[in-house]
């Protein structure tokens, strides 16, 4: 009798054991009633009657990642690729996408490749390679307010390999061969180009500064030539100064004087007369009067 009496103690506490439902953190738990929705259990311990209430779907709120298979694609200019994505998404809602769609994964890839193709579709080849960034942007927000019926939110698209088929694979690399060749030819003539150019240039310097060369040797010569011409004119004045003041001083000294210039009279008229800045003195050498006149000219005029 005993043993008996414990039974129902027993019966009770395994029916306690068995409402009894712990929801970790991060995950939803939804329970029915008789068939119909009753609650979603929050996280803890959470109480269910037994054959009355039953836990009917068990998910986690923890973003995913789901990995879209490649899949056949048509380009707007008729190229035939092959474009696999991988999508990630979050369960927001975790009644409507249990009483909303049956098979949620299995809906959301269909509807990824739906998508895929139709901005696939829209583009031409080379632009599906440059503007992958836009494809994955357009994508996300259609995927987003496609699926927001279904209580999940696509929160990233990434389309992972875009593949033409070997045919047009061999026809882009030999279009990208033809295109190195003709930037390696452009970039030889712009540098053959810019040599002949730096090379006429050169020229033109080095012309530029012979010539400065040259003007600043003519100048420099002619300086010189000026001062010497300066030096022997001012020598000889002062000679004709001191001649005239020895003749005023001796007048004997005329006579010597006299048959000097009888002498040399011819030499030094030929010198004088070739000087560029000389003075050329028209006397008579007979007449020693006349000679020292023209001496005091000219040094007055010097």
């Amino acid at each position: 009798m005993n043993a008996l009496a414990f039974v129902p103690l027993l019966l009770a506490v395994l029916l306690g054991l068995r409402s009894l439902r712990i929801t970790q953190q991060g995950n939803s738990v939804l329970v029915e009633r008789l068939g119909s929705f009753s609650r979603t259990l929050t996280p803890g311990i959470n109480v269910v009657v037994p054959f009355l209430e039953k836990e009917v779907s068990r998910q986690s709120l923890k973003e995913r990642v789901l990995d879209v298979p490649p899949q056949p694609c048509i380009t707007k200019d008729n190229v035939a690729i092959s474009v696999d994505a991988v999508i990630y998404w979050q369960l927001v809602d975790h009644f409507k996408s249990y009483y909303a769609v049956l098979n949620m994964e299995a809906a959301l890839v269909n509807l990824v490749l739906t998508q895929l193709r139709s901005e696939v579709g829209l583009m031409d080849l080379d632009q599906t390679f440059s503007a992958r960034q836009a494809i994955n942007d357009r994508l996300l927000r259609e995927l987003d307010a496609a699926t927001d019926p279904w209580g999940i939110k696509v929160t990233r698209v990434e389309l992972r390999e875009l593949l033409p088929s070997p045919g047009v694979t061999a026809a882009m690399e030999k279009q990208m061969t033809a295109e190195r060749r003709k930037r390696a030819t452009i970039l030889d003539s712009e540098g053959e180009q810019e040599a002949a150019i730096n090379v006429a240039r050169g020229r033109a310097e080095a012309l530029v500064l012979e010539a400065e060369a040259q003007s600043r040797a003519v100048v420099i010569d002619a300086e010189a030539r000026a001062q010497e011409q300066k030096l022997l004119a001012e020598a000889r004045g002062q000679a004709a100064a001191t001649l005239a003041e020895v003749l005023q001083k001796h007048p004997t000294a005329a006579e010597a004087l006299r048959l000097l210039l009888a002498k040399d009279w011819m030499t030094m008229g030929e010198q004088l007369a070739q000087a560029k800045a000389g003075s050329v003195l028209m006397v008579d050498p007979q007449s020693p009067g006349s000679l020292l006149a023209a001496l005091r000219d000219l040094q007055h005029q010097d």
